[in-house]
């Protein structure tokens, strides 16, 4: 199993940086058509109906190679039904449900909590050691949190009373660390098997949610708008960036590769301005740039 990035010559790191800094566009993109899925479709159909597109594709594209990982992938399923569940299922339910309660720039930048999660869960579970920049970077990327979260209200930010999807997307936040931390102890097999694996068992634990959902009465099935936004999703935030994200991971390691999720609200708040017209505030500027600016600082400690 692999426990850490292996060394990789200068190219593959360039190769890195590219495929995570499209898969931060992706995220960055999904933000918004999270927000654009509002009223067109649940949250919960929509969770449930991205994993049955993947795994369609993968069942119709990748068949032989998923047939030949499949002695090596069947001796790990705990591990891919935790990993679908909470990297995939979980993140993706809390994410969309949080869509209806704030904004879409706000959803792209709150997403920047993930790296910070990642150094605190690193050091606790692996003991890597966090320095004085490291440190420094990390409490800059968290003012940057809660400067939005608190939309820059002072009163807000002293008292955590914090918008309910706020609160929502930090929880989805950290488990998808765990998830990118967790990422490091896969299997051996080919990237299309270890998430073909995933997105199955993202697309069983879905399942209960749709029924609660259902059973509520506040299900809704996609209308053409809300068709539109889930092939989206299913072909780039669930397919394609999934797959980049797992490869940079490999490259070069979780803590690199989760930084760039830093760089999800620059792409999300420009497409939330661009697109959907959103205002965009003092307090969203000045997240932005204690959250970009506390990434390059751990980076350049």
């Amino acid at each position: 199993m692999t426990t850490n990035a292996e060394p990789a010559p200068r190219g593959l790191y360039q190769n890195a940086y590219v495929l995570l800094t499209l898969t931060a566009a992706m995220w960055g993109a999904n933000t918004n058509a999270g927000r654009l899925a509002v009223g067109e479709v649940s949250p919960m159909a929509l969770t449930f109906l991205r994993w049955i597109m993947v795994v369609a594709i993968l069942a119709l594209f990748y068949r032989d190679r998923l047939v030949a990982d499949w002695p090596v992938l069947r001796q790990r399923l705990p591990y891919f039904a935790l990993m679908g569940a909470g990297g995939y299922t979980g993140f993706n339910a809390m994410f969309y449900l949080a869509a209806h309660y704030t904004t879409a720039v706000n959803l792209a930048i709150l997403q920047g909590a993930i790296p910070v999660f990642v150094f605190v869960i690193s050091a606790v579970l692996h003991g890597t050691r966090i320095r004085l920049g490291h440190a420094l970077g990390m409490a800059a990327t968290l003012a940057g949190v809660l400067i939005v979260a608190g939309r820059g209200d002072l009163a807000v930010i002293r008292h955590l009373t914090f918008n309910i999807g706020d609160l929502m997307i930090l929880a989805a936040c950290f488990g998808y660390a765990l998830y990118t931390i967790a990422l490091t102890r896969r299997p051996e097999a080919s990237g299309i098997g270890i998430f073909a694996a995933m997105a199955g068992f993202a697309c069983l634990t879905s399942v209960p949610l749709v029924a609660i959902e259902a059973f509520e009465g506040t299900l809704q099935w996609p209308t053409p708008k809300g068709w539109a936004v889930l092939a989206f999703i299913a072909l780039f935030p669930s397919f394609i960036s999934q797959l980049f994200y797992m490869r940079g991971v490999t490259l070069i390691g979780p803590a690199r590769a989760g930084v760039f999720a830093n760089l999800v609200p620059v792409f999300g708040a420009a497409f939330a301005v661009a697109l959907l017209g959103e205002p965009f505030g003092w307090y969203h500027a000045a997240g932005l740039v204690l959250v970009i600016g506390g990434i390059v600082w751990v980076q350049r400690a």
